[in-house]
Order: structure tokens, then C-alpha cells, then sequence
């Protein structure tokens, strides 16, 4: 088997990178930068972000698994303290694989010659660049829905449910479901605009199409990279075809998870 191991750049993980190499090595594994069959991620969820959109091209060839060295991820499984164990179980034990839905992203310009595809693992979020108000029409199925006004508007996947589309007061989705959500930030609600004001959930068949109304320039951020836009038609967004491979080498149900990163009290 083939195994990359992408670390935050710190000591600490850039430590546990070096053993975690020297010790699968040693049982005979091939460590390969461009085409693995196993991306370890070893950091925070920010670090495992970073291995995702590396490898975004092989999703149907690779799996990820994370370690963290700091506070617990929500993509990170294994501690610090449990690499020895995860180690054993990489060199010696045929790993199983679970499946989250991911989201695509279409950025298309008003001059018809330019389309961005972006596939995300959390969200996207779309804002002005310089602060301003947010104003776009909204989309469901071809058909227009409302008019949105306000600090942005957040589009996440059932994974990313829990990051931004959380702190939005966004409804918390079990990636089973193959869905993504649309998240208000600050609308602004009187006679001219008025919005629904609550997320919404949209199953993998529904198409969301958000276009500009105002201003056409934005600053669109895809999981943790951020780009400015100019001269924006439209942007699309829908579950997508791929999906990520997640590694198991022992069960880890999703709502352990959710209550590990946001219920239970740290000792």
C-alpha cells in the first residue's frame, strides 16, 4: 500500500510525522507523494482540509484518515497517544472505508468565458470583499425563491454543517444524508427584501443558484481558501457526484463525534 502523511508544520506533528513514516516503512509500505492510497493527516481539521483539496483529484483512489496534535478535530479520530495503535492497524490490518457527500461549486463569469469548479468538504461562503452588503437572488430548481440582503450567505455540507453553517445558527446534518444547506448571515429583512430566515436543507436532486443583484464582485471562500471574484454571474451549488473516503479502523459514529467537539466538557 501506498501512504502520504500531510502534517501542520509545527514540531510536534512534524515529530510524529517522521516516526509515523520510519515505522510504516519499516513494514514494508511505499510512502508516494502524487499517487497514495492513504493520506494521513496529521494536525487539525485545518491541516485535513489541506490534504483533502491536495488530493481532491484522486477521490476514487484514496481515503484519509486524520491524527491531531492539538484540540480535537472533527475530522481527526486518533490521538496523539493512540498513533502506535493506528500504526499497527495501517501496517497490518485492510482498512474499511465510510463515505460523506461533498458539495460542487460553479462560479461562473458575466462575460461567458470562465467557469470555476470547486469541490468542498465544508462549505462555501460567499461575502463582499469590502465589507458591504451581500445582495442575491436565490434559486431553488430554476425557479426564483427570494432576494437575499445582508453580511453573506453560507452553503454547507452535512459535515460542514458542524464548522460555519453551525455558528450561523445552522441545523447540525448526519452525512448519511446526502444534502447541502443554505445558511443566512445577518439578513437585512424590511418592505423591499425579506427572506425566508431560516436554513435550508436541500436534497442532491435541488440545484441552488445564487446570482448578483448589485454588486458583482465577491469574496468567496471554499472550505479555507478565499479568492476574490469579478464580473460574477452565477454561482452553483449542489451535492456532487464524488464523495470522500474516510478510513476506519474502528467505529467512530458520527454523533460520538458531534458530542466529543461540542458537549463534553474537557478534563
Amino acid at each position: 500500500m501506498k501512504f502520504k502523511i500531510v502534517a501542520r508544520g509545527d514540531k510536534r506533528s512534524n515529530k510524529l510525522k517522521d516516526m509515523m513514516r520510519r515505522y510504516l516503512e519499516s513494514f514494508g509500505l511505499e510512502y508516494h507523494k502524487e499517487e497514495p492510497d492513504l493520506v494521513i493527516s496529521v494536525g487539525g481539521d485545518g491541516t485535513f482540509l489541506e490534504a483533502f483539496h491536495r488530493y481532491v483529484h484522486r477521490l476514487q483512489e484514496t481515503a484519509f484518515i486524520g491524527v491531531h496534535t492539538g484540540h480535537l478535530g472533527f475530522y481527526t479520530d486518533w490521538t496523539q497517544e493512540e498513533v502506535e495503535k493506528l500504526l499497527v492497524e495501517v501496517a497490518n490490518t485492510p482498512f474499511q472505508t465510510v463515505e460523506y457527500p461533498l458539495m460542487e461549486v460553479i462560479i461562473r463569469d458575466d462575460l461567458g468565458k470562465k467557469e470555476d469548479r470547486h469541490l468542498a468538504l465544508n462549505e462555501a461562503m460567499i461575502k463582499t470583499a469590502d465589507g458591504s452588503s451581500v445582495v442575491l437572488d436565490v434559486e431553488l430548481k430554476g425557479e426564483h425563491f427570494e432576494t437575499f440582503r445582508g453580511d453573506g450567505i453560507c452553503i454547507s455540507t452535512p459535515s460542514g454543517s458542524t464548522a460555519y453553517n453551525k455558528a450561523l445558527g445552522g441545523a447540525i446534518i448526519h452525512p448519511s444524508l446526502e444534502a447541502i444547506q443554505i445558511t443566512e448571515n445577518a439578513s437585512i429583512n424590511n418592505r423591499v427584501f425579506r427572506t425566508i430566515g431560516s436554513p435550508l436543507v436541500l436534497p442532491k436532486h435541488h440545484t441552488c443558484f445564487l446570482k448578483p443583484m448589485v454588486d458583482n464582485s465577491f469574496l468567496i471562500q471554499i472550505d479555507h481558501f478565499t479568492k476574490n471574484y469579478h464580473e460574477v454571474k452565477s454561482i452553483q451549488c449542489r451535492v456532487a457526484d464524488e464523495k470522500i473516503r474516510f478510513a476506519r479502523f474502528r467505529q467512530f459514529p458520527f454523533w460520538h463525534r458531534v458530542r466529543d467537539s461540542f458537549v463534553t466538557e474537557v478534563e
